[in-house]
């Protein structure tokens, strides 16, 4: 009887999810990645590195640079790694980490309803990221690919 083991790398980006994490996947690093760009480069009517910092100290989140930028990272990296399918484990846990944050030193005390900057739109992003982190990229990703390789 042949046993077979699979290696860190395999559990990664092993996936039995098929194509419904796709649905998820595009969408949701569309936002991240561009809310990332917003915070690291002043895109899409962002405030960039120096003002994003400003406001993450503003909140206690110091040094407010530093915050910034890993904030920014996350959002802006991981939005594209979710686009693309590589590496959707770590970044959605790490974007998901990031909504947790978010809700907790921005949003939560403002209630539900995005009206008045509430969390449900941070809620809906970090479910999405749960869901992903769960399931894995699903069919249509660079990580499917290369656990087929692994195999």
């Amino acid at each position: 009887m042949k046993t077979t083991t699979t290696s860190p790398l395999q559990r990664l980006l092993s996936t039995g999810a098929g194509w419904a994490p796709l649905a998820l996947r595009i969408p949701i690093g569309i936002i991240f990645a561009a809310h990332g760009a917003q915070k690291l480069f002043g895109a899409f009517g962002g405030y960039g590195l120096e003002g994003t910092g400003q406001f993450m100290a503003s909140l206690g989140l110091s040094p407010g640079y530093l915050m910034a930028l890993l904030a920014g990272s996350a959002e802006f990296f991981g939005g594209l790694a979710l686009l693309v399918g590589l590496l959707v484990r770590p970044a959605s846990a790490l974007l998901a980490i990031t909504m947790v944050v978010a809700i907790v030193t921005v949003h939560l005390d403002k209630g539900l309803f995005m009206a008045n900057n509430g969390y449900e739109f941070a809620l809906t992003l970090l479910a999405a990221t749960v869901s992903l982190f769960i399931s894995g990229a699903g069919k249509a990703s660079v990580d499917a690919t290369l656990a087929r390789r692994a195999d």
